[in-house]
């Protein structure tokens, strides 16, 4: 399933014309394996707790993005390669960055 078919945004570097990372929290980054971008991973956004609070499939380049609300977060992403995860806390509104290696 494509990410339009799932109904999510799609994923890219770029943020859409309407949003302000001065005033929300984005989280955006690439999935890899082996140092090389990795499309069609099933990318889901956990809360502090580890419950599942959202799900993306990253672009062909690897890209993908969430919008949260501040706290801590873990990205944990699946592909046929095998899975990965990072953890960032994000105290308030910008962009953050993240790396996902899957393996």
């Amino acid at each position: 399933m494509t990410a339009a078919g799932c109904g999510a945004p799609e994923q890219g570097t770029t943020l859409p014309a309407n949003v302000d990372p001065g005033k929300e929290v984005v989280l955006t980054g690439t999935v890899s394996a082996g140092g090389q971008p990795v499309g069609g991973a099933f990318v889901r956004l956990l809360d502090a707790s580890g419950e599942f609070t959202a799900e993306v499939v990253s672009s062909e380049q690897g890209d993908f993005r969430f919008f949260a609300a501040p706290g801590a977060w873990t990205v944990r992403a699946l592909h046929r390669t095998g899975t990965g995860e990072t953890q960032v806390t994000a105290d308030g509104p910008g962009l953050h960055q993240l790396q996902v290696a899957v393996a």
